[in-house]
């Protein structure tokens, strides 16, 4: 892909997340929308910015959608857990720090996959290096649920 597709594919996406994130549909507010969009492209190109690895456009758009509503359960199903134990007198709290194998092929998918397990409450990823993710855990580690968002941040990666 070139320059001019991976400034258009950018370009849009700037455009499609500013009126989803502003929600305002006023025709100046548009406009200023739009130039902002288009100032931003501008600084990218005159940077060199604009390539493959700027845009993270890498993954299937379905794969991504659907993968965004399973984490949105699994953030409420570990939210309650968390929640749980916090509520307990007796505190169970068990925190430990183990590590992760990252089966993605790209630093996109592995970035991805790191921030997700941030994203779960109690875990915060410490240290992505190689393959590998360190992850600081309140709780006893759910391994089998770490496995599935790995299988599904893998299967959004485009094929190289």
């Amino acid at each position: 892909m070139n320059e001019t597709q991976h400034a258009i594919r950018l370009g849009t996406l700037l455009v499609v997340l500013w009126i989803v994130l502003s929600g305002h549909f006023a025709a100046l507010l548009l406009f200023l929308g739009a130039g902002s969009c288009a100032l931003a492209l501008f600084i990218a190109l005159r940077m060199d910015r604009v390539d493959g690895e700027a845009i993270p456009l890498a993954m299937r758009a379905g794969a991504w959608i659907r993968y965004t509503g399973w984490l949105g359960v699994e953030i409420v199903k570990s939210n309650l857990a968390v929640a749980r134990v916090l509520v307990d007198p007796r505190l169970p709290i068990r925190p430990c720090v183990f590590q992760v194998d990252a089966t993605q092929r790209s630093l996109l998918g592995h970035v991805v996959f790191a921030n997700s397990i941030t994203l779960t409450p109690g875990t915060v990823s410490i240290d992505l290096h190689g393959d590998a993710i360190d992850v600081h855990s309140l709780l006893e580690p759910d391994l089998g649920a770490l496995g599935e968002m790995d299988r599904r941040v893998s299967a959004m990666e485009r094929s190289p």
